[in-house]
């Protein structure tokens, strides 16, 4: 039985490689992403169930206040009904002298149709309720209209009578007209057959629509105020984190291209891990810079020890009377120099001293070019424009070993430049024989050299791609060797642009 897997559909590569471009590639980017989203999330959590909350209380009270505005208006559609129809606008006049009462109340002959406010859930849920109340405290009335109006667009009577054409002192004791209008509750029913009995009230609290509300601007202000200064301080906090991990990494970064001298000393301040930090990469620092100093001391006594033997044995050497003795003799001794030389130069050239500067890539592999061609060999190559930054000599050196090698054993060269996101690719091909792939990983391990390489140059060492990979792993890039498919070596160097 066989299993099939299933590759990533387009629509998931692309949503994860825009993910994946959304994530920050600095730490203080993302703990600053991870802090700020956290809080983002918990205030909309928090603000969810606060909203939840609210809209659960703010319909209890409404309903609450609804009864008890629907069970006032009972009592008052009693009271009219049980008067004489003459004596209602009597009465209803003098309540208005009076200052009115709970509800502003008139009579119409006809239903007085209402423009109403817009759909809200609380306003709805508060006309629900007030009907239903009417009619189990007067369960023979006709029927009940209710509508919310605002005051400014809100009839009163008939012929197109709005409440704005009302004289003031009948009003302003029952309705809010300024400066908030508030919206009315209107309450119609007929109470005898031609005889409708208006009434317009506001509820125990007139601005119950806003209470339901949670992203109301007051509400939401202090809310913002708040998660503004909690953001700031996680921004402070992340950024007092990470700056000194920034300057440990710029410090490592200068170490680890040799600038140890322009290197300054990590301040041992702040959090105690970052303390301890601090002292062991600075006491890691001074034991390499002792490393570095007893390295050399020891290179250069071997050289002084050995040369001085090695000219009184040649001296020696010369005193044999026996020809072939002597030239054996002097062919081990002249080995033994040139290794003595080899590893000197080995530790040397690969840590040239020098500044860092712009390279201009044409004008430093068009003299090597030129040197190369005049001696009667063969190189191509072709302008591309490109600079790098990097230290000019130990740069040169480090292409320099490539090209010779490139001729010693390929009798030709092909050098090639060009820039990919983030590199600067060169490549030097010969058209040698090529090497084993089995022997590709050791060929630039100091004093390897392979039977067609002996064949080739027998006065090499093995030494000139370790010092090459050196140089190129100094610049913060790499060194791939490779089989050409055409045939020879190809010797790819890959530095930071």
């Amino acid at each position: 039985m066989c299993s099939r897997r299933k590759s990533a559909s387009p629509v998931s590569s692309r949503m994860g490689h825009w993910l994946q471009r959304l994530w920050p590639a600095s730490l203080l980017g993302r703990l600053t992403l991870v802090m700020v989203a956290g809080l983002l999330v918990t205030q909309l959590a928090a603000g969810a169930i606060w909203a939840s909350q609210l809209r659960a209380k703010s319909q209890v009270e409404v309903q609450s206040a609804a009864q008890y505005v629907a069970h006032s208006a009972a009592g008052a559609i009693r009271f009219f009904r049980s008067l004489p129809p003459a004596y209602r606008m009597l009465i209803i006049q003098q309540l208005r002298e009076m200052g009115g009462t709970r509800f502003f109340v008139n009579f119409n002959h006809a239903y007085v149709p209402v423009e109403q406010i817009a759909p809200h859930p609380l306003a709805q849920s508060v006309i629900a309720t007030v009907a239903a109340t009417l009619k189990s405290d007067l369960p023979h009335s006709p029927g009940f209209r209710l509508a919310f109006a605002w005051p400014d667009r809100l009839v009163v009577a008939e012929h197109d009578v709005r409440l704005n054409d009302l004289p003031n002192s009948w009003v302003q004791h029952v309705l809010l007209l300024q400066p908030d209008p508030a919206p009315i509750l209107v309450i119609q029913t007929e109470i005898e057959p031609g005889n409708w009995l208006y009434m317009a009230a506001l509820m125990p609290n007139p601005y119950f629509l806003n209470t339901g509300d949670p992203f109301a601007w007051d509400r939401l202000m202090p809310q913002a105020a708040s998660l503004a200064v909690v953001l700031l301080l996680c921004l402070l906090v992340v950024r007092s984190i990470t700056r000194p991990l920034a300057a440990l990494s710029e410090t490592a970064a200068a170490l680890g291209q040799g600038h140890d001298e322009d290197v300054k000393p990590l301040p041992e301040t702040g959090s105690r891990e970052f303390i301890n930090t601090a002292r062991a990469f600075g006491a890691m620092r001074e034991r390499i810079g002792r490393y570095i100093e007893d390295r050399e001391r020891l290179f250069i006594s071997i050289s002084h020890d050995l040369r001085t033997p090695i000219t009184r044995l040649k001296l020696r050497s010369e005193l044999l009377d026996d020809e072939a003795l002597r030239n054996e003799f002097e062919e081990d001794l002249d080995e033994l120099d040139m290794m003595v030389k080899g590893a000197l130069q080995c530790v040397k050239d690969s840590d040239i001293h020098e500044n860092p500067a712009e390279i201009r890539l044409d004008a430093l592999l068009g003299r090597m070019v030129r040197s190369a061609q005049l001696a009667g060999q063969t190189v191509a190559y072709e302008p591309s424009g490109v600079t790098v930054r990097g230290k000019p000599l130990a740069l040169k050196r480090a292409l320099g070993n490539l090209i010779d090698n490139a001729l010693f054993y390929g009798a030709r060269a092909e050098i090639d430049v060009r820039e990919e996101p983030g590199s600067v690719l060169i490549n030097v091909r010969d058209h040698g024989p090529g090497v084993p792939e089995e022997a590709l990983g050791s060929l630039s391990d100091p004093y390897v050299r392979l039977a067609h390489g002996r064949e080739k140059n027998d006065g090499g060492m093995g030494l000139g791609l370790g010092i090459a990979r050196g140089i190129v792993e100094a610049h913060g890039g790499r060194l791939e060797l490779s089989n050409h498919p055409d045939g020879g070596l190809n010797a790819l160097v890959r530095l930071p642009a």
